[in-house]
């Protein structure tokens, strides 16, 4: 691993709907991060974190408290995971208010997609992922992580029921962290050597 200080990373929790399963894949992926040295992580769980409905440039005093909750937190990560359902082909709402209520905590830093769901296993939520963070000067990682049909093949804790699926879960964990690792190191130096603008 790196000998660089560990990158401050964001892990986005989607899933707000009574029963979810995105709790899971959050135990899932930090049993993955707690592998590695060269990373911080801090979960957001918008379950636990509703953001204003009404998009405002100037929110009251109960919105500016939602948001102080989550928007220095994501002005402070060097790179995101996104750990996302399908809904209907594509993502939540409540990842959608996140997205919008914020724009320079997005600017050149990467950001990765975790994804479950039916026989996509959520690819397609991601694949409409892409160009909105594109759209707010975001690289996402080409790689991805994403779970077919999940439910009952992880326990609580996000183990694996099958050890061979687990295993390959953990392989193809690794080269996404891996990628993000190299995307947070560089463009987090680049910002400090640089000032990004939009």
């Amino acid at each position: 691993m790196s000998s660089e200080r560990p990158y401050r990373l964001a892990v986005i929790v989607a899933s707000t709907r009574e029963g979810r399963f995105g709790p899971t894949v959050a135990n899932w992926l930090a049993l993955q991060t707690a592998q590695r040295d060269d990373v911080e992580t801090d979960v957001i769980d918008l379950a636990h974190h509703p953001l204003p409905v009404s998009l405002s440039r100037d929110p009251g005093p109960e919105d500016a408290a939602a948001l102080a909750a989550v928007t220095p937190r994501l002005a402070e990560a060097d790179a995101f995971i996104v750990i996302t359902p399908e809904y209907n082909h594509s993502y939540p709402a409540s990842l959608k208010q996140l997205i919008d209520w914020h724009y320079t905590q997005w600017q050149a830093k990467p950001v990765a997609f975790v994804s479950y769901g039916g026989l996509s296993g959520g690819l397609r939520a991601v694949e409409h992922l892409r160009p909105v963070f594109s759209e707010l000067h975001a690289v996402t990682i080409r790689e991805t992580v994403s779970f077919h049909s999940p439910w009952g093949k992880l326990d609580d804790s996000g183990r694996h029921l099958d050890e061979a699926a687990g295993q390959s879960a953990a392989g193809a964990a690794k080269v996404l962290l891996d990628q993000l690792a190299w995307w947070a190191l560089a463009l987090r130096e680049a910002r400090a050597a640089r000032p990004y603008g939009a």
